[in-house]
């Protein structure tokens, strides 16, 4: 069930936390176990041209996908800044929350798109198809169905912006 953001006058635009989820490296997907323990877990990830999926690579067994096979709902969350700022007794922060449905890609079409989405982004201009050849038997795909894309920054750095803007 989405919810309304309490704060909502401190929600970024949609194209501005799509556009963190572009830029950022890293993220926490967050699932669940068989028994609703809770399992969090950086992960590097991209997202797809439409904004629709993020990909992720991950061993084939383990605690990450006993969860998925248990639960496919899960979150993923972006921090794309979180500067201290002591005096303030605050920070200025600006994160992205992702919500949906992950699932292990199957389709070796699928798996490839993924993988080499990946490469592109980590390792950009450089081919990545020996590195995909060597680990394809071993690596699983995960794939997260976008359902909500939800931004949010420090009331801070909303006023900056506003003031540039």
């Amino acid at each position: 069930m989405e919810r309304e953001m309490r704060r909502f006058r401190q929600q970024l635009p949609v194209e501005d936390a799509t556009a963190i989820l572009r830029t950022a490296t890293n993220g926490v997907l967050s699932l669940a176990d068989a028994d609703g323990q809770p399992y969090g877990v950086p992960l590097s990830f991209v997202m797809d041209s439409g904004c629709k999926h993020i990909y992720f690579h991950s061993a084939a067994s383990g605690r990450k996908m006993d969860c998925i096979g248990c639960e496919t709902r899960c979150s993923f969350c972006v921090v794309a800044q979180d500067r201290v700022v002591p005096e303030e007794f605050t920070t200025y922060y600006r994160s992205v929350m992702v919500q949906g449905r992950i699932s292990v890609a199957r389709d070796t079409d699928e798996i490839l798109y993924g993988l080499r989405l990946l490469g592109a982004k980590y390792s950009p201009g450089i081919d990545p198809e020996a590195e995909i050849a060597r680990f394809l038997g071993h690596v699983a795909v995960l794939r997260l169905d976008i359902e909500s894309i939800t931004g949010k920054e420090a009331k801070e750095l909303m006023a900056e912006r506003n003031r540039k803007g």
